[in-house]
């Protein structure tokens, strides 16, 4: 274990680099129970938003660099307009931005409207904001089980992408994929670049509840990169809404979420990022799937202690999932174990803190974290005393101070 100090906003913040674990002191509801664990104060104290964004670089050498983001500016003149007489869509407004180079951030401001088609934003994109005027809509239908050749014919119907595009590489890696399907690339908004903000934004993936209640996958937003700023955006889909990634394996991606709204039945918020969310709204909904509904679905890294924190935010769910209650907070990703089973060290184990937050009701309130994602593991919490709270044998779904019908 080692500590790293550093000054933020002239406030001395220690960055706890493994965290640190540390008994339940008396009159704690910690350590909770093998199916609900609660973290205990002490244990609770690394687990701030300073730690989640406050490194970078290698899983296996993260180096202090820490990440204060500030709102979102949308009041400067911005250098590209969507809409009126301005570009005819996102995409090529964001083309433009790139062709246009530099490293000094660049402002698209999108009137207001309906925008029909996916939005990818390449690696090597100048720092860039995206930011609605009023209400826009930035939407499509993509289902993860098409085919890639149906994929690209489906996305590219009115000649969206060509050879040149800044965007080319990104459409041409889905539409030569080798798999079966088109997987995650069936996502409406994706992003591979640095420094990206969005800002008051809807986007959906329209697939909804065309299809039955099997695996569907269908993004709305996906990003890639480091240092991803989302704030006042509404995310809606049904499965595997917003993808918070991590698109090198070996690497820390950093990801802000705040004051957004996020829909779904299926693992609809997951990924492999260190994603800090705070004053957000997570609502699970019946319409297309009635029972089971999972929210987070975290693929952390197997030693990178920090995966997905969840702060001052609400978890609700619909009526019909509050008739009978059903819904699951969460469960890990063990991606790429489908073969192989977990392998503790190897295979990622998600890491997810929920606190200082409103828990409705809707949810299992003695289980509210299924089974693991690909492989079936149970979910397993250590309640030992002294605990190593990033232990691979164990689970790293915790709770500390919720409040509300099911926390």
């Amino acid at each position: 274990m080692r500590a790293i100090r550093v000054l933020v906003m002239a406030v001395a913040v220690t960055l706890a680099w493994p965290p640190v674990a540390a008994t339940a002191g008396p009159g704690s509801t910690a350590p909770g129970t093998v199916t609900r664990p609660i973290l205990s104060a002490e244990e609770a104290e690394p687990y701030v938003a300073a730690n989640y964004l406050g490194f970078s670089g290698r899983y296996d050498a993260p180096v202090a660099d820490p990440w204060n983001p500030q709102p979102i500016r949308t009041h400067v003149r911005p250098d590209f307009v969507v809409g009126g007489r301005g570009f005819a869509g996102v995409q090529e407004a964001v083309d433009a931005a790139y062709r246009k180079g530099g490293t000094a951030r660049r402002t698209i401001a999108v009137l207001p409207g309906t925008y029909t088609g996916t939005v990818f934003i390449p690696a090597g994109t100048p720092p860039l904001t995206i930011h609605g005027l009023g209400r826009v809509d930035i939407e499509f239908s993509l289902d993860a089980t098409i085919t890639p050749a149906q994929w690209a014919a489906q996305v590219n119907a009115g000649g969206r992408y060509a050879e040149g595009d800044p965007a080319w590489r990104m459409f041409q890696s889905c539409a030569t994929r080798t798999a079966a399907t088109a997987g995650l690339c069936a996502t409406v908004v994706w992003s591979q670049s640095t420094d990206l903000q969005l800002k008051n934004l809807t986007i959906t993936n329209t697939l909804l509840d065309t299809v039955d209640r099997g695996t569907h996958q269908a993004l709305a937003l996906r990003t890639d990169a480091d240092r991803t700023q989302l704030e006042d955006l509404r995310l809606i889909s049904r499965q595997d809404t917003f993808l918070a990634n991590a698109d090198d394996v070996d690497r820390i991606a950093r990801v802000s979420v705040r004051d957004t709204y996020i829909e779904g039945d299926t693992d609809f918020v997951f990924g492999r990022a260190s994603a800090v969310f705070t004053g957000c709204t997570f609502n699970l909904v019946s319409t297309r799937k009635p029972s089971g509904g999972v929210v987070f679905a975290p693929n952390t890294a197997p030693l990178h202690p920090y995966g997905f924190l969840v702060r001052r935010s609400r978890i609700i769910a619909d009526e019909a999932y509050r008739a009978a209650p059903t819904g699951r907070l969460g469960r890990a990703w063990d991606q790429g174990a489908g073969s192989t089973g977990y392998l503790p060290g190897v295979t990622a184990n998600g890491q997810l803190v929920i606190r200082d937050s409103l828990i409705g009701a809707g949810y299992d309130t003695v289980s509210p974290w299924a089974p693991a994602a690909t492989t079936a593991r149970p979910f397993s919490a250590s309640v030992d005393p002294g605990r190593d709270l990033d232990d691979v044998n164990h689970n790293r779904l915790w709770e500390f101070h919720n409040h509300g019908p099911a926390a």
